[in-house]
């Protein structure tokens, strides 16, 4: 089984071994998680949506106060020479992650800080931790921790503040040991998983939370597209449990699946426990959208890999 190849990647201005990537303990991203990120994905080594990813994380940017000193292009020209730079390695692990992330830089809590950090890594699709659900379908929970209200921050910066993901993941593994979890508003609607948007159907309808509630999604506005495509109509609106737990199919889609079946919700079968028709059939055009087979290549790589970063 292969280890994870030390890539190449962007630091501060230089093309370093990922292994010397190196972040101060006083950086502002370490010591109180003032960074933002982005991820965009490769298939068959050509990008997928760069412009979208990168226009997303310099919102995120302009939000949260922080110049990065690259431009936009910049950074969506550097994405695409760090894929460049990695084409070797590839054979290894079939595809990337293309992550870009950036922190104010040195500086205590009421310190000025220095320079920003900036990093553009390729790390391995982890095909591992998903691969096997395509047949099967995955299990959403609807953990206890809440995402955070858009009164205190606004759920369209993609940020590195994510503690209550981290406990929402650790309450859906008490409640299913394969659980994914999605999120409530304060209202308790259904907002968002950790790192994925949640859709279900509904009498031939794709339903999904609002934007005011959640990351705008690069995958769930291919989904959308995708969607249109195939003339499979969709709403985004207010969603709460109990539409989860008698939907006739759920999904979720983010950059490494794209999107992945849902067949159960807190130890409930959805739909017929079998991943859906219209989640097939939007996974099967998006197959045909990047030129490959999704599933395929997830199922042949996932046992190459001992361990996976995502």
């Amino acid at each position: 089984m292969a280890a994870i190849p030390d890539t190449v990647a962007y630091f501060n201005g230089n093309w370093v071994p990922r292994s010397q990537v190196k972040i101060d303990l006083l950086d502002r991203g370490f010591y109180v998680g003032d960074a933002v990120f982005d991820i965009a994905r490769t298939f068959n080594g050509k990008s997928f949506k760069m412009r979208e990813h990168v226009e997303r994380l310099y919102r995120s940017l302009k939000h949260v106060r922080m110049d990065c000193g690259i431009s936009l292009d910049e950074m969506i020209d550097l994405s695409e020479e760090c894929v460049r730079k990695n084409e070797k390695f590839r054979k290894e692990v079939g595809d990337w992650h293309v992550w870009q992330a950036v922190t104010r830089g040195i500086g205590g809590w009421r310190a000025e800080p220095g320079p920003p950090t900036v990093i553009i890594q390729c790390v391995p699709v982890p095909f591992k931790t998903y691969a096997h659900l395509y047949k099967t379908g995955g299990h959403l929970v609807v953990a206890k921790s809440r995402s955070y209200s858009p009164e205190m921050l606004d759920p369209k910066v993609k940020h590195y503040s994510r503690l209550n993901f981290n406990l929402a993941d650790l309450e859906a593994k008490d409640v299913d040991p394969e659980g994914w979890p999605v999120l409530l508003d304060q209202k308790g609607n259904l907002t968002e998983g950790t790192g994925y948007n949640v859709f279900i159907v509904t009498n031939g309808v794709i339903r999904t939370s609002g934007d005011s509630v959640l990351l705008q999604g690069v995958s769930r506005g291919a989904v959308f597209e995708v969607a249109e495509q195939l003339g499979i109509p969709y709403t985004q609106e207010e969603l709460q449990p109990y539409d989860l737990y008698t939907a006739d199919e759920a999904f979720i889609s983010n950059t490494p699946t794209c999107i992945l079946p849902m067949t159960k919700a807190d130890n409930r079968v959805v739909g017929n426990g079998k991943p859906g028709p219209i989640t097939q059939q939007i996974l099967a055009a998006w197959s045909e959208k990047v030129g490959l087979d999704i599933v395929d290549q997830a199922v042949r790589f996932a046992p190459k890999q001992t361990k996976v970063l995502s």
